[in-house]
């Protein structure tokens, strides 16, 4: 048997973050001030693939928190990202399994968000059974307390999916155009754009009957798996409303890639119910065209980490497309 094609870079060690002596001084003393003690240590978040602080604190007191931070100046992006991700946290069913938001505050130039710290690692690639059963078991909990998300949540006037689908994922029919440089496919993508966009084109339709709401940007590298082998979700930052088999599928891309039978684990979870029967195709056709695409125009406030990343899951959605239609 063939190994698996694991990601470039280790999502565990995918991010670029400043440490945090680096920090300014003012910002260090407001955010110990804010935990009550002197920070002893930082254990810098290694996952992600943003430029932004991001790390356990541990304090003299012995107490512990996860800071997220970033510079309005040089990364107001980030600043936005954060300050969404704290409403969206403070919003969210208390007994899902995503960290509890501590406080915000704007220091020296800089916007900062604390929430419990999780004590886990990120799943370990190819997949370990437990760790994915974990996960989807997870995920399970998470789309059924969503499907009905509670008003203050869906008050803060959220995206759907289907107006995202269009104006920022589906680029096949940019390609086809014109419009967008193609990308390098492997041949048995090749010749096949106008099937692609055929496929691609489905997504806002399927997702625009989408009542609850979904995390967004389910990856790997946004799940931590806890010292008794629970999973946990974080970077809630792009919840939106939608269809759950729509994270599921990109979850599962990692799954496809570990060379275990992802079909089956996206059929039989709770998440597809209802869903299409081209769905998941559908959505493998739009993540291969955004994220191939994407990894010819990364902004530079990225991690260098993220052309890597895109192009590798855009092969993966596009191998598991390629296989499930018969292109091979």
């Amino acid at each position: 048997m063939s190994t698996p094609p694991l990601p470039p870079v280790p999502y565990h060690a995918s991010a670029l973050r400043p440490s945090w002596p680096t920090l300014p001084a003012a910002l260090r003393a407001a955010v110990a001030d804010r935990l009550g003690s002197p920070v002893v240590t930082a254990r810098v978040a290694g996952a992600g693939f943003t430029r932004g602080f991001a790390a356990v604190l541990q304090t003299a007191d012995g107490g512990r928190a996860f800071v997220k931070a970033a510079p309005a100046a040089e990364q107001p992006h980030l600043v936005d990202w954060y300050a969404r991700e704290a409403a969206i946290l403070d919003r969210l069913p208390a007994d899902l399994p995503a960290p509890r938001p501590r406080w915000t505050l704007y220091e020296a130039g800089w916007f900062v968000l604390c929430t419990d710290a999780v004590d886990g690692h990120t799943p370990r690639l190819p997949w370990v059974p437990v760790e994915l059963d974990a996960t989807l078991a997870g995920y399970a909990q998470v789309a059924a307390a969503l499907a009905d998300p509670p008003v203050e949540l869906t008050a803060l006037g959220l995206p759907h999916l289907a107006d995202l689908a269009r104006s920022d994922i589906l680029w096949w029919e940019e390609v086809a155009a014109g419009r967008e440089p193609t990308p390098p496919l492997p041949a048995p993508a090749q010749g096949r754009l106008p099937e692609l966009v055929a496929l691609e084109s489905l997504l806002p339709r399927y997702a625009a009957g989408a009542t609850g709401l979904i995390h967004g940007d389910l990856r790997v590298d946004n799940v931590l798996i806890d010292a008794h082998g629970r999973a946990w979700f974080c970077d809630w930052t792009w919840v939106c409303s939608g269809p759950a088999w729509f994270d599921l599928a990109g979850l599962l891309l990692t799954a496809y890639a570990s060379g275990l039978d992802a079909d089956r684990l996206f059929a039989t979870h709770p998440a597809t119910v209802g869903a299409p029967p081209d769905a998941l195709d559908a959505t493998l056709a739009a993540l291969a065209g955004y994220y191939l695409t994407g990894a010819a125009a990364a902004p530079p406030t990225a991690s260098p980490h993220l052309p890597a990343h895109q192009r590798w899951s855009g092969e993966q959605s596009l191998d598991w497309l390629a296989r499930r239609q018969g292109w091979r």
